[in-house]
């Protein structure tokens, strides 16, 4: 946990930092944990055990809880359909860590760098906003897990869905402008990130990441203080954090109030055992088999899925639907979306919407038009710029990572 001099200096008291609860009130305050709403609904998400309550968090639209302590909330996959940038209230929550910050003063608030650079340096966010460049740039944040639940066999970790997602724009600063006004010293290699979130326990490892220099010095990996325009949500990291575009979530250290700078390679537990993938193209092994060596999680892969209609639904023989959904990778740009209405038998091409950077979600929409009744397999294809796409069949991984599947969406014509 960290110290009392370290949390003086990021604006949040001790007391007010070993209070855990998940949600918000007015001025950056957490209240108390009976302001949760557990609401009447219960959601069946579509593998084994996937009953799931709906609860209300202040700042948040009702969301699918996983779990309350650490706050891991999925957005419900209807969200996707109404617009590419997901909303504040809608976005997912994920901790690894149950004490998180609950009550965080942002002028008092303070963003350390430190390490083997040539000046350490202390900012107010008042500095990060006035002193640097601001930068905006639309990114998907997605969870290395999104989609676990669907894994068989099944693997251990959160039994997600597919809402642990989000498409958001963001404002910040970029790292290497910080960086650079510290001065990065001869001989650096890497750099790590830690957050205000930290281990109940002392035997615990904090939730620490790092990137190698070249990563961090890229100009579109930033130190963001918005979100779609409005101020980070608490549980979405306020007041800021690291965005890093086209990389899974873990890397997006939230709380962000300590940066340090490294002569050699970080390893502790977050980067190694933690989030590693089998090191090979695929970033998998056959069901059931260990890795023989295995490499941190990195970049998306290609995603696309159809968002306007779900399974189950029905739709009217002989009259044409007008079918839309979302494509996105690691940062490559998405070139292309393929529909099939017979089970992947045939594609045709899609029509790609606007786009909003290599970093968003991609709108895609084709007409579908059910000459009979009866069931159909609807199935949706992505193709980034660099020919990169998706498999169809399911691969897998010990950690249940990086799912990419061609998603199927089952309707009937009737």
């Amino acid at each position: 946990m960290p110290g009392a001099s370290a949390l003086k200096r990021a604006g949040v008291t001790r007391r007010r930092f070993l209070q855990t609860t998940g949600l918000l009130g007015l001025g950056g305050v957490l209240a108390p944990r009976a302001s949760v709403t557990r609401c009447a609904e219960i959601l069946t998400l579509p593998f084994t055990n996937g009953e799931r309550s709906l609860v209300t968090f202040p700042q948040k639209r009702p969301l699918i809880l996983l779990t309350a302590r650490p706050p891991q909330l999925e957005t419900p996959f209807s969200v996707f359909n109404e617009g590419l940038l997901t909303p504040n209230d809608a976005f997912f929550v994920r901790y690894h860590l149950s004490q998180i910050p609950t009550s965080i003063d942002p002028e008092a608030f303070r963003l350390e760098i430190k390490g083997k650079i040539n000046a350490p340096i202390t900012l107010s966010l008042a500095d990060l906003k006035t002193k640097f460049e601001p930068v905006e740039i639309v990114a998907v944040n997605q969870c290395s897990g999104n989609g676990r639940g669907f894994f068989n066999p099944r693997v251990a970790g959160g039994q997600m869905g597919n809402g642990a997602m989000g498409n958001a724009r963001w404002k910040g600063v970029k790292l290497k402008d910080v960086l650079n006004k510290a001065g990065v010293a001869a001989g650096a290699k890497q750099v790590t990130f830690n957050g205000l979130d930290s281990p109940v326990l002392e035997r615990i490892p904090d939730f620490i990441k790092a990137l190698d220099l070249d990563q961090a010095l890229e100009d579109d990996t930033l130190l963001a203080y918005e979100m779609n325009g409005e101020a980070l949500p608490m549980l979405n990291g306020f007041p800021l954090r690291l965005v890093l575009p086209g990389y899974y979530g873990t890397y997006w250290v939230k709380h962000l109030n300590e940066i340090t700078v490294m002569d050699e390679p970080f390893n502790g537990y977050w980067m190694d055992p933690a989030y590693r993938i089998p090191d090979n193209s695929c970033a998998c092994v056959e069901p059931g088999a260990t890795p023989k060596k295995t490499k941190p999680i990195a970049r998306f892969n290609v995603r696309s899925f159809i968002t306007s209609l779900a399974d189950g639904d029905k739709v009217n023989a002989g009259r044409s639907v007008s079918l839309r959904g979302i494509a996105f990778d690691g940062g490559y740009g998405i070139a292309e979306v393929l529909f099939s209405e017979d089970a992947g038998k045939s594609w045709r091409e899609t029509q790609l919407g606007k786009d909003l950077g290599k970093y968003s979600f991609r709108e895609w929409t084709a007409a579908f038009t059910p000459q009979n009744a009866g069931a159909y397999e609807l199935k949706v294809k992505a193709t980034n710029r660099i020919g990169q796409s998706q498999p169809l069949a399911p691969l897998w991984n010990p950690p249940g990572y990086m799912r990419n599947v061609v998603e199927t969406v089952r309707v009937i014509a009737v």
